[in-house]
């Protein structure tokens, strides 16, 4: 139960007599039900949309199934062409859409919740952008390629991360600061991405292109099994350490009075943050947006006034899925990576958001 809970129960009248401990309780059992429901109903819709859109993406194209063989299929009683179609063709690049998704998502909630900050992500603050740079940077500046690209994002992404961190440190880590130092980064990371980008030939180029856009399209193998093992601990991790964000929401001076190591806690919960971001972003790229997205829509549907992980997760990757499948069969003739279907969403997004605070913050 939050504080925000306690703001939407409706207060005694006037006169009346003061709550008991048992009425308490009650209120306190009746919220967290509510909660608990609004969880489960938004993971079960979650899941039921992730299942349409996978549906959608294994019998739709040149290479499907019918519907009604891809159950069939999937239990080992389709034939030659329809395994290869289920096993080798789809359903490595549903599963990359969905756990790059869930580490995006989780990764801004997690930013967002500890920097105390909705317009705080991963994205805006250069993490992603520090991965892109990693790999172009391999492919352009090293003529490098294969599965040592994606060492190099990941590399570029925890140093970004470590820059920031030690550029904001003054004394403890001061959210504000923080983001305007990962800002500033993207930008310079950004600008180092087009500088290799003009400089390099014309096909050395196109082979770099996809790190700064972001794709599912060809991510199997060894680097999906990364994918799904990194993103696995993450929310592990996340789960084991996420019990002080109620706490650190209310402030450093209330959380240091409670006992908590408010800049041991918020450092641990980056980190893993960063380590998602990073290993989502070495085997895709980076997916614009969906980790500024996510947790704001989870924290709409969940409505319990705190940081809503596990809707993020989900929220994250259906939105991951299901601008895949969009940018693959919504015009035809015409496909599109992942992450311009979620850039085209989010930009309209981010300034809504924008305009939203400025009025809230005028009012």
């Amino acid at each position: 139960m939050t504080t925000a809970d306690l703001t939407k129960t409706p207060m005694p009248p006037a006169g009346a007599s003061a709550p008991t401990a048992d009425d308490v309780r009650l209120l306190v059992g009746s919220v967290r039900r509510r909660n608990r429901r609004r969880l489960i109903t938004t993971l079960a819709i979650g899941t039921a949309l992730a299942l349409v859109f996978a549906l959608i993406a294994i019998s739709s194209g040149a290479a499907s199934v019918a519907p009604d063989r891809v159950l069939a299929t999937l239990f080992g009683q389709g034939d030659r062409t329809e395994q290869l179609v289920v096993f080798k063709l789809r359903l490595p690049r549903i599963l990359a859409a969905v756990f790059v998704g869930a580490a995006f998502g989780l990764a801004g909630a997690v930013f967002q919740a500890v920097l105390r900050n909705p317009l705080a992500s991963p994205d805006i603050l250069g993490v992603s952008t520090g991965a892109s740079l990693g790999a172009v940077w391999a492919i352009l500046g090293l003529g490098l390629a294969g599965a040592v690209v994606s060492g190099f994002a990941l590399a570029g992404a925890l140093l970004v991360a470590f820059v920031i961190c030690a550029a904001a440190w003054r004394q403890g880590l001061h959210g504000v600061r923080f983001v305007l130092v990962g800002v500033g980064l993207a930008y310079v990371c950004g600008s180092l991405i087009a500088w290799q980008l003009a400089r390099a030939e014309v096909r050395q180029a196109q082979a770099a292109l996809l790190w700064t856009v972001g794709s599912v399209s060809d991510v199997r193998g060894d680097a999906l099994t990364l994918l799904i093992a990194g993103v696995l601990v993450g929310c592990l991790l996340v789960a084991v350490f996420a019990k002080g964000l109620p706490v650190l929401a209310l402030g450093d001076d209330h959380a240091s009075s409670l006992g908590v190591r408010t800049n041991v806690r918020r450092g641990i919960l980056l980190l893993i943050a960063v380590l998602l971001i990073a290993v989502a972003t070495s085997v895709a790229g980076p997916i614009a947006f969906v980790a500024l997205i996510a947790p704001a829509i989870a924290r709409r549907l969940v409505d319990d006034g705190g940081a809503a992980l596990a809707a993020s997760v989900m929220t994250g990757a259906v939105l991951t899925l299901g601008a895949d499948v969009v940018g693959q069969f919504a015009l035809p003739q015409f496909t599109a990576p992942v992450g311009i279907v979620t850039g085209l969403i989010g930009a309209p997004y981010m300034l809504w958001l924008l305009a939203r605070s400025e009025r809230k913050a005028s009012a």
